[in-house]
């Protein structure tokens, strides 16, 4: 099994918002959602549904941002 740094798409009310992405990155995002589907008890996973959790993750362990937002 490969170990993601995103565990389970999490089930929320949706915000819809639009951005353009180049395409490499939505190829990858398209074969991460397909990785993140293979888990134990996994469905299939919309692929724009990963961009939260990852911002979310992205930002939770940026440090400098951590340590910037304490400042303010």
């Amino acid at each position: 099994m490969t170990k993601l740094k995103l565990g389970p798409i999490e089930d929320d009310k949706p915000v819809k918002v639009t951005l353009e992405l180049p395409a490499g990155l939505h190829r990858d995002f398209v074969a991460y959602a397909e990785i993140l589907g293979r888990g134990p008890g996994q469905a299939p996973t919309d692929p724009t549904r990963l961009i939260v959790p990852m911002l979310e993750r992205f930002m939770a362990t940026d440090r400098g941002f951590a340590k910037a937002r304490k400042i303010n």
